[in-house]
């Protein structure tokens, strides 16, 4: 990324008119303003896909306003309706980390200094994978901390641009059209301003209406893939007990088809755990205070149940059911407007189970900050449908791995999966199972898996030897009820109520 401390931005504005400067100062004036609002961009929506586009922007274009419908909170980290699933576990995966500290510099390090954990999974969590316990192997760096925290920091980062400003409380409307009808030229708020901008980029995450905006001003809408395995979430937070003989940070039970129920536990700022509960279909969990422990202890390892049943719930459990993966194909569109472009969950959104979505935020910011890097404002307005293709690019990685493993559920609605998914989907069942076990295949896994690697590297001979030649596992493996390395809380000598 570009250091603001030194200014590449390409100037399109020409020297302030004086008090004395000329007959013609009052056109001048009005040139320069016009000049003004062409070095101009609009990104709609704060989350973290519209955060991290404005920081880029800001390299090249002078203002850059990001719309926010929220009243965004002031002080300590706090919810908002905006980001609805910030009640549920997030994390950043070591591909997302490295990419915003280097958009931000130092912002890894605020996190940390305000509670959020960087550990390395699976080997700081007790993990079931769909086929047995993983062992103590190696993995990818992942950034632990409530959805609040991330959204305060990186904001607050982001705003020490002084070329960047948001505007809270202010919900768009639709675009505005140039007189040409091919051009984007601002954006409609609800109230009726206007605001005028050489570039807007919606970023308003799942409820984007950019589907209808776009019919509005004669274009079409993009087609949509979707895959719904419909998932349902349930979350709560707990007090953290004080346990000096825990050596795990956090318990990941996956479900499978034959029980597809499973929860995670992660520590949060605030000494707090933060459990989630998720389920297919019928075996969605429940959002009753009473029934959520029966859920927990119903998964297929008590690991999770064992390590709440005695802890303090500090909330009462919160429920999110919009889950389904959804790719609304802007980059198939044949006519596509100047001065437009459409970010992270507005255009493609995944299964949250899978932990990818800020990721793949940040890596569209990078794709973007690429293709920006030496455009003028006016340039990259002309530029939008090739920017709109590259920065959707990045989504085809995640969305295989989601929809793939989404596709292993009968419940699941969405084009059926072909042969050639339906192999591949059998080896990585194999790829899952070995990397339990092998440190070798554990290390290209989760660097795939936290798209640091391309998915290529377990393609590659030697892997698939490694992988081919374990022990072909049963359709559905019985697991102990804790990993051989790490025994239940009454081994360890903790105290458990009868």
């Amino acid at each position: 990324m570009d250091d603001d401390a030194t200014d590449n931005h390409l100037r399109t504005t020409g020297p302030q008119a004086g008090p004395h400067a000329g007959p013609h100062a009052e056109d001048q004036a009005k040139d320069q303003a016009e000049d003004r609002a062409g070095d101009h961009a609009v990104v709609l929506g704060a989350g973290m896909a519209g955060l991290l586009a404005a920081r880029v922007l800001a390299m090249r274009f002078s203002r850059v306003t990001v719309l926010e419908r929220d009243e965004l909170p002031q002080g300590e980290p706090v919810f908002r309706p905006g980001i609805p699933q910030s009640r549920h576990t997030h994390v950043l995966w070591a591909r997302g980390v490295e990419l915003i500290e280097r958009m931000l510099p130092g912002t890894t390090g605020k996190l940390l200094a305000a509670g959020a954990a960087l550990v390395e999974s699976p080997r700081d969590f007790l993990w079931l994978s769909p086929a047995d316990w993983f062992g103590p192997v190696p993995g990818a760096r992942v950034l632990l901390a409530s959805r609040e925290l991330l959204d305060r920091t990186v904001r607050a980062e982001v705003l020490r641009n002084p070329r960047v400003r948001i505007r809270g409380g202010a919900t768009a409307a639709g675009l505005v059209a140039g007189a040409d009808g091919r051009t984007v030229s601002g954006v409609r708020l609800r109230d009726g301003e206007q605001l005028a901008a050489r570039l807007v980029v919606d970023a308003t995450g799942r409820t984007s209406k950019a589907p209808a905006w776009l019919t509005e001003i004669g274009h079409q809408a993009p087609a949509v893939t979707r895959y719904d395995s419909h998932l349902g979430y349930s979350s709560r937070y707990f007090e953290m007990p004080d346990d000096p003989a825990r050596s795990w940070q956090g318990v990941y039970v996956q479900g499978r088809p034959d029980l597809p129920r499973g929860g995670v536990l992660m520590p949060l700022d605030g000494n707090r755990w933060l459990v989630t509960l998720v389920g297919n279909g019928e075996h969605a969990p429940p959002v009753r205070e009473e029934e959520f422990l029966p859920f927990a202890r119903s998964l297929r390892s008590p690991a999770l149940y064992d390590a709440i049943r005695d802890a303090v719930p500090l909330s009462a459990p919160t429920a999110f059911r919009n889950t389904a993966n959804e790719w609304r194909h802007y980059e198939r569109l044949e006519r596509w407007p100047a001065g437009f472009v459409v970010l992270g969950d507005a255009a493609c959104r995944f299964n949250p189970v899978y932990g990818h979505g800020m990721t793949v935020a940040a890596l569209a910011a990078e794709a973007l900050a690429k293709e920006i890097r030496t455009l003028s404002p006016e340039q990259i307005a002309a530029a939008s449908r090739r920017i709109q293709r590259r920065t959707t690019a990045v989504v085809a990685v995640p969305w295989q791995i989601a929809t793939s493993e989404d596709m292993r559920y009968a419940v699941t609605e969405g084009p059926p999966p072909d042969r050639a998914t339906r192999i591949l989907q059998r080896y990585m069942a194999r790829v899952m199972a070995g990397a339990n076990t092998d440190p070798a295949i554990a290390a290209r896994f989760f660097g795939v898996l936290s798209l640091t690697r391309p998915p290529g590297i377990l393609m590659d001979p030697v892997t698939m030897v490694r992988v081919l030649s374990k022990p072909r596992l049963p359709d559905t493996p019985e697991a102990t009820a804790y990993p051989p390395h790490h025994g239940p809380p009454a081994e360890r000598g903790v105290r458990r109520k009868a």
